[in-house]
């Protein structure tokens, strides 16, 4: 990443250029591109095509302010963070479905990040409802999060029956508020690796992001926002929720482009067939 693209993506998330690659800056940073980068799976609705190369990803993040799923998100992030002077590992994981089973191999991607002051730390800008804040990689103790309570454990068996606690790649489980969220993979990756998830994910029928619509940020309050096809659903910081259905497509427009700052030609729609 060029230092002019750097500075222009520091703007978009609204941060000055650090002096020094830190954990509190490492914070900030995570803080801020959750309260203003969206989540959202609106690409495979609207019939546009996901690449995970670098020019592309930040056409789209910086360049058109928008979101988009794990991939794009930790993938675009986590070449700010290197090009910031951190040290950027991507890793792989697993997602906790219904029943607690697993999603596909490199359903998520995440990031591990040093700092220069020597934090290690588990980053996710990308897992929609997640911490707000960076988790310490090798603390296996509750972390109190304004997200909730986390834990990164170290995993039990697979259905496979391999267990996670190899010393050097075992995998580790995210746990949040009691409730595993993910199975990560502690071998390094490159971004090229998730093409694969990425192309399920973007196409399969038995992907939850071919079924629905959602876009969903962050508030400055420590809430959310979240629209859901055409439901509007503000979350405060306790939990309680206020939703409200929006009748015409300019509404949805306007939602779009007030709330995430994402200016849209038209509203997506699930396409048939997906649902």
């Amino acid at each position: 990443m060029k230092p002019a693209q750097a500075d222009a993506y520091l703007r978009r998330i609204g941060a000055a250029h650090p002096a020094w690659p830190t954990a509190d800056v490492l914070r900030e940073l995570q803080l801020r591109h959750l309260m203003t980068v969206p989540f959202e799976n609106l690409s495979i609705h609207l019939g546009e095509e996901i690449v995970l190369e670098e020019e592309r990803l930040l056409d789209k993040l910086v360049g058109s302010r928008r979101g988009g799923f794990c991939y794009e998100l930790n993938g675009a992030f986590g070449m700010l963070l290197g090009a910031l002077g951190f040290d950027v590992t991507l890793l792989a994981a697993r997602v906790y479905g219904e029943e607690g089973r697993l999603g596909v191999p490199f359903d998520h991607l995440a990031l591990r990040v040093r700092t220069v002051d020597g934090g290690d730390w588990l980053v996710d800008v990308g897992f929609g409802a997640n911490s707000h804040y960076p988790l310490a990689f090798g603390e296996r103790g509750e972390q109190t999060d304004p997200g909730g309570a986390f834990r990164v454990i170290v995993a039990g068996a697979d259905p496979a029956g391999v267990r996670g606690n190899d010393r050097r790649f075992g995998d580790l489980d995210v746990v949040r508020d009691g409730r595993s969220q993910y199975r990560l993979e502690t071998r390094p990756r490159v971004l090229g690796d998730c093409l694969a998830g990425a192309w399920w994910h973007s196409t399969s029928p038995a992907s939850h992001f071919t079924q629905s619509l959602v876009c969903s940020r962050l508030t400055e309050d420590g809430g959310r926002i979240t629209l859901s096809g055409r439901t509007l659903t503000v979350t405060d910081p306790d939990g309680g929720k206020e939703g409200s259905d929006l009748a015409t497509d300019e509404e949805v427009l306007k939602a779009y482009r007030e709330r995430f700052g994402i200016e849209l030609e038209r509203v997506p729609v699930v396409r048939k067939g997906q649902s």
